[in-house]
């Protein structure tokens, strides 16, 4: 064999070796310097890169943070996964599905809408549960779900005269659910056209839930709020007035005396996005255990989507910044205190929801480095492809080297005659 030939298939099996090094290690490959896991939220999220994998394709662990972005290969949402060692991988989301919900832990997500339950340590997922239900908070201990059903009817159908047979619009249904056998049990606690938004008291004992009590209220954002135990037995009830919901998922204080509220003054009915970011959003809380006000109310800049948690008596917002192009808007965690806010978490342009596992809220384990995606980590298609492509490369050049070789005659040398 020439040299020329050995140099080329010497490249083709280095190449090859690149390839299956990157797959297997591409968080070494990014550079990585501390191997141990983070134990807290980094302070920053990127845009991960075209070709990154799957949490199916190469499993990431427990998340320290999801979000979603459309600035995917996938052109449309797609949830993002954050490892705990700082590794990006891809959720892709079936077309209109919805955000579901991440454990405590930061281990299993549950699909919005298909049943789905994904381990992320392993990167399986089975179908646990009925179709049908949309999350709205885990429980604290992390053993159950709570969801809400809707009973509406697919389509409106007419008899021989015209007249309408049903009504397609029926109250929807409030249920505890365990995600891992599928067993359900409807909470009763009143009639609601559709449940906005939920939370657990922090010792699992009470949760609030809240939403229009018909479809009618769903434009003008006028929700009922219910305190219930978990056996459906309520405690107390309010009608709240117009432009205010339950917070969020980390709606009740971690003393349990308190409920937050998110309200604004603004538009109902926005006719641009413009008009939409103009909201002037503001924090109002509830007695927890009478339903009446309690507190001032505190002013939030931006847009505010919901609580997701609280660093001391600090409630954390997540936040959309007051761009009216979505190219630029971007959503932060940000801790809302009583001389401004804090970041805590920021993201780039595209991103629409932040998400962070219950348990390192709890501990407001904030700071945390934030770690690039590895070009690395890629799906096997493209490792494949890259393996293909080098040994067409070695293939080439070795061709290319022998017809070289074939043009190129060396010039003989004349015998020397003697004398």
């Amino acid at each position: 064999m020439s040299t020329v030939r050995k140099r080329a298939v010497a490249a083709g099996v280095a190449a090859v070796a690149f390839v299956v090094l990157a797959a297997q290690a591409p968080g070494w490959l990014a550079g990585r310097r501390d191997p141990v896991p983070a134990t807290a939220v980094p302070v920053r999220v990127h845009t991960p890169w075209l070709w990154q994998a799957t949490v199916g394709q190469h499993p990431v662990g427990p998340a320290s943070v999801l979000f979603l972005t459309d600035r995917t290969r996938y052109g449309e949402a797609t949830g993002v996964v954050v490892g705990r060692d700082g590794d990006y991988r891809l959720l892709p989301l079936q077309v209109g599905e919805e955000h579901g919900a991440l454990s405590p832990d930061g281990r299993w997500y549950v699909r919005s809408g298909t049943g789905g339950l994904i381990d992320l340590r392993t990167g399986d997922e089975q179908r646990t549960h009925r179709r049908g239900l949309r999350p709205l908070t885990w429980s604290p201990d992390g053993r159950q779900l709570l969801a809400t059903r809707t009973n509406d009817d697919a389509v409106i159908t007419y008899g021989p005269d015209g007249a309408q047979l049903n009504d397609p619009a029926k109250p929807d249904d409030l249920v505890t659910v365990d995600p891992w056998s599928g067993v359900e049990r409807v909470l009763t606690v009143g009639t609601f056209a559709s449940h906005a938004a939920a939370s657990w008291s922090p010792d699992g004992s009470l949760l609030a839930v809240a939403g229009p009590v018909d479809p009618g209220q769903e434009v003008a954002e006028r929700h009922r709020l219910v305190v219930t135990d978990p056996a459906g037995g309520v405690r107390w009830q309010v009608d709240l007035a117009e432009r205010r919901t339950l917070a969020g998922p980390a709606a009740w204080s971690p003393d349990g005396r308190r409920v937050a509220l998110l309200a604004y003054d603004g538009c109902q009915v926005c006719t641009d996005t413009a008009e939409l970011m103009r909201r002037a959003w503001r924090i109002e809380y509830l007695d927890a255990a009478t339903g009446r006000p309690a507190g001032d109310a505190v002013p939030v800049a931006g847009s505010a989507a919901e609580l997701v948690g609280w660093r001391g008596a600090d409630p954390v917002l997540e936040r959309h910044s007051p761009d009216a192009d979505h190219e630029r808007r971007h959503t932060a965690l940000v801790a809302v205190t009583g001389g401004g806010e804090q970041v805590l978490l920021d993201s780039p342009g595209g991103v629409t929801d932040l998400v962070v596992p219950r348990d390192l809220l709890d501990r407001a384990a904030y700071g945390g480095p934030a770690s690039r995606p590895s070009p690395f980590a890629a799906p096997p298609w493209l490792l494949a492809l890259l393996v293909v492509s080098a040994g067409l490369l070695g293939t080439a050049l070795h061709r290319w080297s022998a017809r070289r070789r074939r043009l190129v005659v060396p010039a003989r040398r004349e015998p020397a005659h003697p004398g």
